[in-house]
């Protein structure tokens, strides 16, 4: 019996717009980002799609996080392209 492989994580990259937010986060602010992202890698379809098809939405209420992304057609990148973390 072969061991079941754990689901595939997607890659998340940052657009320059996405960068230059980040920069400005504070320590916490970074720490909650990275939570958002780490559950975006592995259920990048988790955000809510946005009118035009190719944006999605994702909002966490406890952290405070909103996340525009897309996601690439083979499913294996989120591409960041904006952030806001309170």
């Amino acid at each position: 019996m072969s061991p079941s492989n754990p689901p595939r994580r997607a890659q998340v990259v940052l657009s320059p717009f996405a960068e230059e937010q980040l920069a400005g986060l504070s320590a916490g602010q970074a720490q909650a980002l990275d939570r958002v992202f780490a559950v975006l890698s592995v259920r990048p379809d988790l955000g809510e799609p946005r009118s035009g098809g190719r944006l999605r939405l994702y909002r966490d209420e406890v952290d405070q996080v909103l996340v525009v992304y897309h996601v690439t057609v083979l499913r294996t990148v989120v591409v960041v392209g904006y952030l806001e973390v309170d």
